[in-house]
């Protein structure tokens, strides 16, 4: 029986990988995806918090801001709701849209700012929550990036539950950094309780962290699609005194990890974790004596459910390989014949194209007879159907698609597709008489972008 959600944070089970090759090693996997909020960050937002009120610095009724990649709002957000408190979060906008939507039902300000600036730019997160905590009266800036009590609540609970749980014979732990957080308190617990515990750094490529560790000093930062660790700078909390090596580990990785331990394991982690996965199996292979090594499942995959667990953004944004073969239909984004369209009949109704519209968020359908095109059917025409009939959504797509078309065939031309733009249509791709698929402007953007980088 628990008081409160706030109870629940924390005690998570530790669970072996057993169907992925991890060399002599034992990988052991921290479930913090079943926190109550979903993530690790839980324990740092009730310590946190628990640690303002107890210093005087908030009390009920105040405003709570802070900067964050997702997770920390979320565990902030927890404990605002428990506790009566206001809170403003600024976001970097690559984060997934279920963080966003899940920040937002919990009733906490969402401010969404420029994932492509450094810090020391007015609209970098961090620069921008401590503006918005100056403007706002009353309000306390969180800070987890210089709050002791950040790192605090790893010594305190993450690092004490891994010993017992392991009765003592944890070797080494792989971590992410973004707050730095998680490194700097179970390194504060292990120097006291096992200093030979080594701890394993796993960083996003792009972030500065991995260069930092191994060489001393960094240069500028990239960019990167996993979410929640990686950094552009050395947070300034951060502990490195019982780090013995760094991976560097690319998106394509990190995202392949992770559904691969979906597959084999059945545990559904969010980006952060397949980054620490594939650096602690790397890690786990090297190894010439057998160790037990724990890593984390920092937060679940259902909140990148839009993301890396869909296979038309990973391969959009090139992080998924698509077989080429050398002609136009290379452009097309989404394969009729791979049943990746969403498509109509003469026969259904415009209620049933609006209905898919809404449910599948697109804008346009082609509308298909015996694999053939013989029309496409946009918001256009359902807009101008109900302004000329009221009851005109129980008509049919026929009446309204449009049926002239413009075909192409698969030896088209990239200026064939831009001639085809420039006089307002669609460039549609059939070859034999068989319907292809479509090409949008978005398809050629994305096509271009990833052929020059």
């Amino acid at each position: 029986m628990k008081k409160n959600i706030l109870e629940l944070i924390g005690n998570t089970p530790l669970v072996k990988v057993n169907r992925i090759d991890t060399g002599k090693c034992s990988l052991w996997l921290k479930l913090e995806n079943t926190n109550p909020g979903g993530s690790i960050k839980d324990r740092i937002g009730l310590s946190m918090i628990l640690d303002a009120e107890e210093k005087g610095h908030i009390k009920p009724g105040s405003v709570l801001v802070e900067a964050t990649a997702g997770n920390t709002g979320l565990g902030l957000a927890l404990v605002a709701i428990a506790k009566g408190y206001k809170l403003i979060l600024v976001v970097p906008d690559k984060m997934s849209r279920e963080k966003i939507f899940h920040l937002k039902a919990m009733g906490v300000e969402v401010v969404l700012t420029r994932s492509d600036v450094n810090k020391g730019h007015p609209e970098y997160y961090q620069d921008l929550a401590e503006q918005i905590t100056r403007h706002t009266p009353g309000a306390y800036y969180i800070n987890q990036f210089n709050n002791p009590a950040n790192p605090l609540a790893h010594e305190k609970t993450t690092g004490p539950e891994i010993f017992d749980q392991l009765k003592g014979t944890v070797d080494s732990i792989v971590v992410g950094i973004g707050s730095s957080g998680t490194l700097t308190g179970l390194t504060h617990y292990f120097q006291k309780i096992k200093p030979d515990v080594e701890m394993i750094i796993a960083d996003p490529s792009g972030s500065v962290i991995k260069d930092y560790v191994t060489k001393g000093c960094y240069g500028e930062a990239g960019s990167w699609f996993v979410e929640g660790i990686g950094e552009d700078f050395i947070p300034p909390i951060a502990d490195f005194s019982m780090v013995k090596g760094a991976y560097t580990i690319t998106d394509e990785e990190s995202f392949e990890t992770a559904r691969v331990l979906l597959k084999t394991e059945g545990i559904l982690a969010g980006s952060s974790s397949g980054t620490l996965i594939a650096a602690a199996i790397k890690y786990c292979r090297e190894q010439e004596i057998a160790k037990n090594v724990v890593t984390f499942v920092c937060d679940s995959g259902n909140k990148y459910l839009t993301k890396m667990y869909n296979d038309f953004w990973l391969r959009d944004n090139g992080l998924v390989k698509s077989e080429q073969v050398g002609d136009i239909t290379d452009i097309i984004s989404r394969n009729y014949e791979k049943n990746e369209i969403i498509s109509l009949k003469p026969g259904n109704t415009l209620k049933d194209a609006y209905k898919s519209m809404r449910t599948y968020d697109i804008s346009q359908m082609p509308v298909i007879e015996n694999k053939k095109i013989v029309g496409i059917i946009d918001e256009s025409d359902i807009l101008n159907a109900l302004v000329n009939r009221k009851d005109s959504l129980c008509s049919t797509v026929k009446e309204y698609m449009t049926s002239n078309l413009v075909i192409l065939t698969p030896k088209a031309k990239i200026m064939d597709l831009m001639n085809v733009f420039s006089s307002g249509m669609v460039p549609i791709i059939c070859e034999a008489g068989d319907f292809k698929g479509l090409i949008t402007r978005i398809d050629l953007i994305n096509y271009l972008n990833l052929s020059i980088s």
